[in-house]
């Protein structure tokens, strides 16, 4: 019985698409899903085992169905067949106008002359499909000349080395804004109330057991006066919120706990309670800081 595809072409047609679609649907990064993840060539290699097995199978029993059909059956069938080849007229019409290629008969007619032990050869004319190809190829060449060599275009390298540039450029800009992900050299003072709450908030909840509510000072320094241990100003305070106090005896760090932005919050609360005077302060401890020139965030 004739098939649509050889058994082979169906073989790797199958397994191509699957292959592609693992390609496509596994995360593999920037290396092939199969060379990533070897479980995924043990799949292929058993997939394409059991294809081969089934085409098998399946022409075994094409086999001897067939050889168990009468005389008269098997006529019917290749005239079936017969009549399935002429419905593929239309795909020889296009093979032809592709290809051009002269039928058996008619090939005494393009013989050569010459021939070695008995080897012919024929002068078929060039297959329509590798000219036109041939010729868009040379236009691509041209346009590639022009658009690279004289214009100067940029290639690949080039490119890559632009889009390296802009995306630092991109980074340095969203890390300005980011508030979650400032440090101590991006970190501005904020004075709006909404924020100072937020500060006073979150200063109650984790600050006052060692600062006292009021911020006068009790097993922590007084954080109103204008004596620092480790430099005041919004920077240094939230430097030391990040990192902590000094080593063996000083406050710990919150960056495991706080977010930047809600550090940013408390450091501008605790700026805000200087000259307060909390009943019964702390003595100073530290030396006197002169306020640096804070940048307020809008």
């Amino acid at each position: 019985m004739k098939k649509i595809i050889p058994n082979y072409l169906r073989v790797l047609l199958i397994f191509f698409l699957i292959f592609g679609a693992m390609e496509f649907f596994i995360d593999s990064g920037d290396r092939p899903a199969f060379v990533k993840y070897p479980m995924v060539i043990v799949f292929l290699l058993v997939f394409l085992f059991l294809l081969i097995a089934i085409e098998i199978t399946i022409s075994a029993i094409d086999n001897i169905t067939y050889n168990l059909l009468t005389e008269e059956e098997k006529a019917k069938q290749a005239e079936e067949d017969q009549l399935s080849i002429k419905d593929k007229a239309w795909y020889k019409n296009m093979m032809q106008k592709l290809t051009r290629t002269e039928p058996i008969e008619s090939e005494e007619a393009i013989v050569l002359d010459h021939d070695y032990d008995g080897i012919k050869e024929l002068d078929n004319n060039l297959p329509p499909w590798w000219v036109y190809l041939f010729y868009a190829s040379i236009v691509f060449a041209a346009v590639y000349f022009v658009r690279f060599q004289v214009m100067g275009g940029d290639n690949q390298e080039m490119e890559l080395q632009k889009e390296l540039a802009q995306a630092k450029i991109d980074v340095a800009e969203y890390m300005k804004t980011a508030p979650d992900m400032m440090d101590e050299k991006t970190v501005t003072l904020l004075t709006d109330p909404e924020s100072l709450a937020i500060g006073k908030t979150i200063f109650t909840t984790n600050c006052a057991a060692c600062h006292r509510a009021d911020a006068g000072g009790q097993i922590g320094p007084n954080l109103t006066d204008d004596n620092w241990i480790l430099g005041g100003g919004i920077k240094n305070i939230f430097h030391t919120l990040v990192n902590g106090g000094r080593d063996g005896k000083g406050m710990i760090a919150w960056k495991g706990t706080l977010k930047p932005k809600e550090m940013q919050k408390v450091a501008s609360y605790i700026i805000s309670l200087r000259g307060s005077n909390p009943v019964d302060p702390k003595a100073p401890d530290g030396e006197i800081w002169i306020e640096e020139a804070a940048e307020v965030a809008k």
